[in-house]
């Protein structure tokens, strides 16, 4: 069995532990033979795959009833993976979810780190700088750098700390986050295991 995350622009395979991405425009699912277990937010990836027996969407297995309905696909597979805990995933938007007795209690949604710091320069030139990961966000900044840094991270580091639960930390910028929160467990596989619970329930059900 193939795990297989579908976003915009790539394809995500997932398989005996090793994850292969591949352009979603160049990627033909005609090559794959194996059964495939897909989560996807591209529409147009959707339609190409629609008459291929072999391929399966998880979102068929989902309990809407637990989510809102514009929750989005692999935010819902994220929080599938934990029972008890804060999920925050850290890609293009930073998304943070509490999960309590395998029940969804809400969260929210940051800009991811890049689309802040691009936000930023758009403000001004004098902006358009990089963040400092190394800054010390109890102290104030005195410079641009640690100022936006600061500004940015200091809030929602907060935010997921004051939730009381436990941090489990996902997506393409896991561990730059986990520098401010050290006590966070890391996980850049987690929608894949989320998609295997979620695939186990559904096929005893």
């Amino acid at each position: 069995m193939i795990l297989c995350d579908v976003g915009n622009t790539s394809v995500d395979l997932f398989y005996a532990g090793k994850r292969t991405k591949l352009s979603a425009e160049d990627f033909d699912p005609a090559t794959i033979y194996d059964t495939v277990y897909f989560a996807s937010v591209n529409a147009v990836f959707n339609e190409r795959v629609r008459d291929y027996t072999n391929w399966y969407n998880v979102r068929k297995f989902i309990d809407w009833d637990k989510y809102y309905p514009t929750m989005g696909i692999d935010r819902i597979m994220v929080c599938e993976a934990i029972d008890n805990g804060v999920i925050v995933d850290a890609g293009s938007a930073v998304t943070v979810d509490v999960m309590q007795n395998a029940l969804y209690q809400g969260g929210f949604i940051s800009l991811g780190l890049r689309a802040a710091r691009e936000a930023y320069a758009r403000v001004s030139p004098a902006l358009d700088v990089s963040f400092n990961f190394e800054v010390d966000l109890a102290k104030m900044a005195k410079n641009t750098p640690d100022a936006l840094t600061v500004g940015f991270l200091a809030p929602l580091i907060c935010r997921i700390k004051e939730l009381g639960k436990p941090i489990y930390l996902t997506g393409g910028d896991a561990v730059l986050l986990s520098r401010y929160l050290p006590e966070a467990t890391v996980d850049e596989d987690l929608i894949f295991a989320g998609m295997k619970k979620l695939i186990e329930k559904g096929s005893k059900c």
